[in-house]
């Protein structure tokens, strides 16, 4: 196992979680996305880092901090290539705020980790910013001259944030599903507004569900690959499921603990807890991968809104995806299926990659699974998992504004809300840190709703305008902008029909 960060003389191998046998270097990984099995991508095993190396990272920048912890995960790139994908991706005035992601400071024992000031508002851009340079970084490496074909499925985040990272990069052709119904007006409008000669967005009638089933079966369908080798094509993946999306959110956990050692909220060594609103999985298993890493986490806590699969989970050892889809006012979480929970169970099932092919079997033939005692238990050691409705999140909303003048979105509130309930049932007060995952204008009518519902419009600029006004906080500049932007794409197909579309965009 490395011994810390930044060692350039290991080699760092990725096997899958369907089968071990398989090996991959880290540009193979990113530029295949997914194994040929179905399986994920992970790494042999994880850089340490030391507490002497936490405080010597601590002095660093959010780049330096960066380039730092992924030279651990990336060890066929040079030291050159990681610098230059990392500062394309966080220089040069891209994120509203020099930090990157701040911190900032809601009660004596809980910070906010404000993820959302890049391009998109969303936490997606702090790895979306940097996918595509590792990528191309990656394809130079590993496939000559074939373009590349980014698929993706959307709850609303990624496929802005992918769009925005992908678009007009040589070499590569993006495609984005959406629920047509399933996001929010702003993420609708952002997607449908994208400009770039590479880009293409469809809604799809059905769930993210259904849109990140179909792109799995695309990614793992032999006839459809062997179709797109013939003309001089490859898919690969912006969602969490490729690695190169997943590695850089390991970075901000690591750095934000280095940020509450910097404002002496913390000594060195002493442990936090971390909530995340998640879906996906994806966001709250890259804490958990920095605590593998060394970094001193006490307690990792879930937080689900009405669609509280991953709470049921944690709580019982059996998932079960057969329930009732509730959209929500929290719809980048309105997910069933979470994709990451597979690398989780590899981790915790001790690398047991029959075992985990067989769960994930088990899901797509019956929707659900239940684990042994043992990995079950070692689940509730490691994580804590509650969930909030839509009522429970206005009231946070509402609360936290009026108690902090903090204003949060909807995604946020369910964390925060949870954050409470562990807090009494477990009367735990370590430091913890918040990942709060996107502007509250991304949703401006529901979290004016929480705020004062005697204000509510019809229009979506006036409620972002009036949000602004009664909150004493700022418009960003990329939503602002949006109210004069062209609708560009506004086509949108059957689930069943996903293939087809792909194929008339390529022309194939």
């Amino acid at each position: 196992m490395p011994s810390f960060c930044g060692e350039k003389d290991v080699v760092m191998n990725y096997i899958s979680t369907r089968d071990n046998s398989v090996r991959a270097t880290a540009s193979k990984a990113i530029t295949q996305g997914i194994s040929n099995e179905g399986g994920l991508f992970v790494p042999e095993s994880f850089p340490q880092i030391s507490l002497d190396k936490i405080a010597s990272l601590s002095k660093k920048s959010y780049i330096d901090r960066a380039c730092d912890i992924l030279s651990g995960y990336l060890s066929d790139f040079s030291s050159e290539e990681i610098r230059n994908c990392v500062e394309g991706a966080y220089a040069d005035g891209k994120f509203e705020d020099e930090k990157i992601a701040p911190l900032s400071k809601l009660s004596d024992s809980a910070y906010i980790l404000e993820l959302w000031h890049g391009p998109t508002c969303a936490f997606k851009d702090m790895a979306l910013q940097l996918l595509p340079y590792l990528l191309t970084t990656s394809a130079k490496k590993n496939i000559s001259g074939k373009k590349i074909v980014i698929l993706v499925a959307t709850s609303g985040d990624t496929g802005k944030a992918a769009l925005e990272g992908f678009k007009n990069v040589e070499g590569t052709e993006i495609i984005v599903f959406y629920p047509q119904d399933g996001v929010s007006t702003m993420q609708k409008l952002q997607m449908q507004t994208q400009e770039g000669s590479n880009v293409s967005v469809c809604g799809i009638y059905g769930n993210f569900d259904d849109a990140q089933n179909g792109v799995k079966a695309i990614f793992t369908n032999k006839e459809i690959a062997e179709k797109l080798s013939q003309n001089n094509m490859m898919f690969s993946s912006a969602n969490s499921i490729n690695w190169g999306r997943l590695v850089p959110q390991i970075v901000y956990y690591i750095s934000a603990y280095c940020d509450l050692l910097n404002d002496e909220e913390i000594a060195l060594g002493d442990k936090i807890n971390i909530v995340v609103p998640t879906g996906n999985f994806g966001n709250i298993l890259a804490a958990y991968y920095a605590k593998k890493m060394g970094l001193p986490i006490n307690k990792l806590i879930c937080a689900s809104n009405k669609n509280n699969v991953l709470t049921d989970f944690i709580n019982s050892g059996t998932y079960d995806r057969n329930r009732l889809f509730m959209p929500s006012i929290s719809p980048s979480m309105d997910i069933l299926i979470s994709s990451n929970l597979e690398r989780l169970l590899y981790d915790l099932s001790e690398n047991d990659d029959k075992a985990v092919a067989d769960l994930m079997s088990k899901l797509a033939a019956d929707g659900r699974y239940t684990v042994s005692e043992k990995l079950k238990n070692k689940l509730t050691e490691q994580f804590f998992g509650e969930y909030c409705n839509d009522d429970e999140t206005k009231e946070t909303i509402k609360k936290v504004f009026e108690k902090y003048s903090y204003l949060v979105d909807t995604h946020t509130a369910v964390a925060v809300n949870v954050y409470e309930k562990y807090i009494k049932k477990t009367n735990d007060d370590t430091k913890t840190i918040i990942a709060s995952t996107a502007s509250p204008y991304k949703f401006s009518s529901s979290v004016l709703s929480a705020i004062d519902p005697s204000k509510l419009s019809d229009d979506e600029f006036e409620m972002v305008n009036i949000l602004s006004k009664l909150t004493a906080t700022e418009i960003p500049n990329s939503l602002a902008e949006l109210k004069n932007k062209k609708v560009l794409h506004n086509q949108s197909c059957e689930k069943q029909n996903m293939k087809e579309f792909i194929f008339k965009k390529l022309g194939i």
